[in-house]
């Protein structure tokens, strides 16, 4: 038996081994590409593992493309369109667990048939409102439209609803009233859902492509992503240096996933319920 268990814990770390190193590959490749000089990332077959440490090409990056400044414009519309939705769903959560109001029931329901319009058909309707006030090319036009989610709000309505309903009643007892029960209770407890929603967000929004392309159309608003592909020429394209301007991209999610995981893991133990 005990045979048996050691066999099946190796067979499925084994299994967890390959899963792990093919999802890692991609970005290990990433950083070591980054380093390699023009000659030797453009050898076949292609090499894993630079010859030495060239940090020539993030200087090279740094100097075709004002990466510094799209990377500020896009931890400005990320950090921007993540309060806004955390704020925002997590007050609008709050209302439908907690206040009672005729058609709170259809009203959520219509929130959520909002998640199954695909986000491509609200492009021109978005385009043109924005172009009507005015905000394109401006932090506005990035941030304003992202700044609700249908998603943030139904993940932190569950999860109110799984609160104890008797801290509710006792509050109400002690003569607490919404808001002293929002902020001093409910948002304590929901630390790992506030959490989720903050990382969620802000790595969708870190990760636009599209409508900033749309919107903005001067390099002092241009974000990350468009900065990237600036880094493919028409006449050849260098991977090193595409790599290493996605490597720089890399960093801030890299850090962002690091400093949430602790967050979150803590947030579980800091949000249970002590009897």
């Amino acid at each position: 038996m005990t045979a048996n268990r050691l066999l099946r814990a190796s067979l499925i770390y084994f299994v967890l081994i390959i899963a792990a190193t093919i999802v890692l590959y991609p970005l290990a490749y990433t950083f070591l590409a980054s380093l390699m000089t023009s000659e030797e990332s453009s050898v076949y077959p292609p090499k894993l593992f630079p010859s030495g440490f060239y940090l020539g090409t993030f200087r090279t990056v740094l100097d075709l493309v004002p990466l510094q400044s799209f990377i500020m414009n896009s931890f400005v519309v990320s950090a921007a369109i993540m309060a806004g939705q955390v704020l925002i769903a997590s007050m609008a959560a709050y209302a439908f667990v907690y206040v009672a109001f005729r058609g709170r029931a259809l009203l959520f329901a219509i929130f959520l048939s909002t998640m199954m319009i695909p986000w491509e058909v609200t492009i021109i309707p978005n385009y043109l409102t924005i172009k009507s006030w005015e905000w394109l090319d401006s932090y506005q036009g990035l941030t304003v439209p992202f700044l609700a989610s249908a998603f943030g709000i139904f993940l932190l309505r569950q999860f109110f609803m799984q609160l104890p309903r008797e801290l509710f009643e006792a509050a109400k007892i002690d003569g607490c009233g919404h808001v002293r029960h929002f902020l001093r209770i409910v948002l304590p407890l929901s630390r790992p859902a506030l959490a989720s929603l903050a990382v969620y967000a802000f790595l969708n929004a870190w990760n636009m492509y599209l409508w900033p392309l749309l919107v903005t159309s001067s390099d002092k608003m241009r974000t990350v992503q468009i900065g990237i592909s600036m880094l493919q020429f028409e006449e050849m394209t260098s991977w090193n240096l595409v790599l290493a301007g996605v490597s720089l991209v890399l960093l801030p999610s890299l850090l962002l996933l690091i400093l949430g995981l602790k967050q979150l893991v803590g947030g579980l133990t800091a949000g249970a319920i002590k009897g």
